[in-house]
């Protein structure tokens, strides 16, 4: 299922793979943070999310490498791109 499709089915979480500065600084109302270099320190929680999960970050580089890394551990995911696109498209579902 693309990415666009998933949110506007509300499905899976949403995880921003940015730094918590820059989370803060801006990002989409139901995303977790967990930052790119916690990600294989947090596989436990990512577990515990609903699947899939959607990846985002500030242009859809780091979010790529998580989603190329949490898909190798087993994880169903995508990589969402850009947290603004993410964003534009869980406001037009709200």
């Amino acid at each position: 299922m693309k990415t666009e499709d998933l949110i506007k089915h509300n499905k899976g979480t949403i995880v921003d793979v940015r730094t918590v500065r820059e989370f803060m600084g801006g990002s989409v109302s139901t995303a977790v943070n967990i930052p790119l270099n916690e990600i294989p320190l947090k596989l436990d929680e990512l577990k515990e999310l609903e699947s899939p999960l959607i990846l985002c970050c500030a242009s859809g580089n780091r979010s790529g490498q998580a989603a190329n890394y949490l898909s190798r551990q087993g994880f169903d995911c995508v990589n969402g791109g850009s947290w603004l696109e993410v964003n534009f498209l869980t406001s037009e579902t709200a």
